[in-house]
């Protein structure tokens, strides 16, 4: 049976974030959403933290991880809930894609026309432990009590 990805029917105009906007000048634009939605749009955070993000190795996801975690704090430290939300989508993002690399050779789950999906298994077994180690930070992060009450502050 073949399913269809999502990103094939995916409606740009209704996405609720846009790569247009500052959300640090306009925080009141942003939307938490589910899962990773718009960690790769929402600006400046975005510029702010890709560059940290990295996941090739358990050696480059500890460093990498370890910067977000800074990142996340700092934000939180400052107030800053819409900075701290991307940067835990970061934590979350590192261990998905990592998790992706370790079950399917070149994180690929896809393939052809018919966009069927192609067997598991057949990733790099070193990508499941950079995706563990993003996955205890993110977490980590989601369990912040700080964050926690923003988080709910945020969506009321």
């Amino acid at each position: 049976m073949s399913r269809r990805p999502s990103y094939l029917d995916f409606d740009r105009s209704r996405y609720a974030w846009k790569p247009d906007v500052d959300y640090r000048a306009h925080p009141e634009l942003y939307r938490v959403g589910r899962g990773e939605q718009g960690v790769l749009i929402c600006q400046p955070y975005k510029d702010d933290l890709v560059q940290l993000w990295r996941f090739k190795t358990p050696g480059e996801a500890e460093t990498s991880s370890a910067a977000i975690e800074v990142k996340f704090k700092e934000y939180l430290d400052a107030g800053d809930f819409v900075g701290a939300d991307l940067a835990r989508k970061f934590l979350q993002m590192g261990f998905t894609r990592a998790r992706r690399y370790a079950n399917y050779r070149g994180g690929r789950k896809y393939a052809g026309d018919d966009h069927h999906e192609l067997p598991r298994g057949t990733g790099d077994p070193e990508m499941a432990r950079s995706a563990e180690i993003f996955h205890a930070r993110w977490k980590a992060a989601e369990a912040n009590e700080d964050y926690a009450a923003r988080k709910k502050d945020w969506k009321e």
